[in-house]
């Protein structure tokens, strides 16, 4: 069964949050091991300055790349990646899993976004959309469409 993780800076702090992604968890059961990583926000000033910035990037950056599994597919969710449709999520699922790869971790970075270096480690570099989001929607809207992805794969009627 394939691993699909989510890796995402912050915790959600919502309830309402909290249930949609507890929904789409309990969804995803059936079709790959879900499971979401966590890893700590670095703190900033009101006003950051830009040398601020980057090491905030870089401190959390090493907190997301020591939870990258070695061998996985890496999809990280940035500004500058590609817009793709529902059905090209899940080619890339499916895809990532014919090609005998058994995980995919998904990249959230925080609200400055992501390093470098975990940019350099993704093969897809994705975006929601040329909008803005706050990040707990983000990983709302990134779950559904891993469930939505599954669902066009095997037909499911979810996706119409």
């Amino acid at each position: 069964m394939l691993n699909v993780n989510i890796i995402c800076v912050g915790k959600l702090k919502e309830k309402y949050w909290t249930m949609a992604v507890a929904e789409y968890e309990k969804r995803l059961k059936g079709y790959c091991k879900f499971k979401i990583t966590e890893v700590n926000e670095e703190k900033l000033s009101d006003n950051p300055s830009d040398a601020e910035i980057s090491n905030t990037l870089e401190k959390e950056g090493q907190r997301i790349i020591k939870n990258i599994g070695k061998s996985a597919a890496v999809a990280a969710l940035c500004i500058e990646g590609k817009i793709i449709s529902s059905e090209e999520l899940a080619g890339f699922i499916d895809k990532t899993a014919l090609g005998g790869v058994s995980e995919i971790d998904f990249i959230i970075g925080g609200s400055w976004g992501l390093s470098k270096q975990v940019k350099d480690m993704a093969g897809l570099k994705l975006s929601m959309s040329r909008m803005t989001f706050p990040h707990q929607l983000a990983r709302v809207m990134l779950c559904e469409q891993i469930y939505r992805g599954f669902q066009i794969s095997t037909g499911g009627k979810y996706h119409k």
